[in-house]
């Protein structure tokens, strides 16, 4: 696999494959601008080797072509703002406007391309469409590790049409960090798995069952476990056709001298709201018409402890219902023991993306720990062992 490092982009186009999957309000103004900025540096290495840079992404999941909603033109000000140039902006992603724009750029600028969902072609994987995007450069660059799971036109299929395939800063460090979770950690090694569903963390839990000494179930998906071992859970998420797997997982635990530790109290309330009625009760004793929104003290406690004494912690979902204030504190409480333990026991920490980077940044705490990764779906996929597309097309 070709590296930045190791390639030089003098008097080249690069076609850069970025996630720009970023959250805009009603006003079309970015709330979290994390995923532009992490890919600053590939940007920055092209354009100060002399090359010129075309950017490609999607925003959203359009359904019907053209949506104001997900136009990449909002995004034109803020990251012109962010590398400090006049970023320049093709209103189609192919066609003759773009051809255009980029046969007439220039060394040291930047082209963003429209958004590439506009097209179902490109979420299809349609070569046709991939050779006409790959029309627009001279190498292809793929800095877009959160798409990398998708075998799609601009993250895979494109990479037929080039001799000069490049990985970028990003997607660099996103491999380079999972293969040092995987393959090199050091002990105590713990894994923190919370979120909603159990269905979605089964293959990476098995995995980690092979490797960790702790693993940590909080979150959503906690319940089933609680249901499954005869607990009462209220209107708690419960995921009914797992519940025989929780057990299997309990047992697999146990045989293999795994340390795997449930909730011990939750936080309850009587509606699915910040400001509902809440209190804490003992796990598996939720009363009817109450629901589970977050981990209680003493679990927050047990937790943290374990964590404490780690020297490599991987962390993906949150402890519950974060996005409401009075039921973050349990999510809060795991943040900050992570990074005590990045800063007090010298541990690697990698933070798995998604729900999980939004809460540790929400904290303030996204620069207080090893690695925060950009893309959930695809480092889950990547550390179960399956082959992402957008990575083997940087190989072959």
């Amino acid at each position: 696999m070709t590296t930045l490092d190791s390639y030089n982009f003098s008097g080249k186009k690069a076609l850069v494959r970025v996630d720009f999957n970023v959250p805009l309000n009603d006003k079309f103004e970015i709330t979290d601008d994390t995923r532009i900025r992490a890919t600053i540096p590939t940007i920055s290495k092209i354009l100060d080797e002399g090359g010129a840079v075309i950017l490609m992404s999607h925003l959203g999941r359009p359904k019907d072509g053209p949506t104001e909603k997900y136009s990449l033109k909002h995004l034109v000000n803020p990251l012109s703002l962010i590398l400090g140039k006049t970023v320049k902006f093709a209103d189609d992603c192919i066609g003759e406007n773009a051809t255009q724009l980029a046969e007439s750029l220039q060394p040291g600028e930047v082209l963003l391309l429209e958004n590439l969902r506009f097209y179902k072609e490109e979420e299809k994987g349609n070569e046709e469409f991939a050779g006409k995007l790959a029309k627009l450069g001279d190498v292809w660059v793929m800095d877009a590790f959160g798409t990398a799971h998708r075998a799609h036109a601009s993250t895979a299929v494109i990479g037929k049409f080039f001799t000069d395939k490049v990985c970028g800063y990003v997607m660099q460090a996103e491999l380079d960090n999972a293969e040092r979770l995987l393959g090199h950690s050091e002990r105590p090694f713990t894994a923190i798995m919370g979120g909603a569903k159990i269905s979605d963390k089964i293959l990476i839990i098995e995995r980690l069952l092979d490797s960790v000494d702790n693993l940590i179930i909080g979150g959503g998906m906690s319940y089933t476990f609680s249901k499954a071992q005869g607990g009462s859970i209220g209107k708690s998420l419960l995921e009914a056709d797992k519940q025989e797997l929780t057990l299997e997982l309990l047992k697999k635990a146990k045989e293999k001298g795994v340390n795997l530790v449930l909730p011990v109290d939750t936080v309850i309330a009587d509606d699915f709201s910040n400001d509902a009625t809440r209190q804490t009760v003992p796990a598996g004793q939720i009363p009817d018409g109450w629901e589970g929104l977050d981990i209680g003290p003493e679990t927050a406690k047990i937790f943290s402890e374990i964590i404490a004494k780690s020297k490599t912690v991987l962390w993906n979902g949150p402890m519950g219902v974060f996005e409401f204030p009075n039921f973050a504190t349990g999510t809060n409480a795991i943040a900050e023991s992570v990074v005590a333990a990045t800063e007090e026991n010298d541990a690697f920490s990698l933070i798995g993306g998604g729900d999980s980077a939004s809460a540790i940044n929400n904290a303030g705490y996204g620069d207080r720990v090893s690695y925060v990764s950009t893309g959930g779906g695809a480092l889950l996929e990547y550390m179960e062992g399956k082959v992402l597309p957008g990575v083997a097309a940087l190989e072959a």
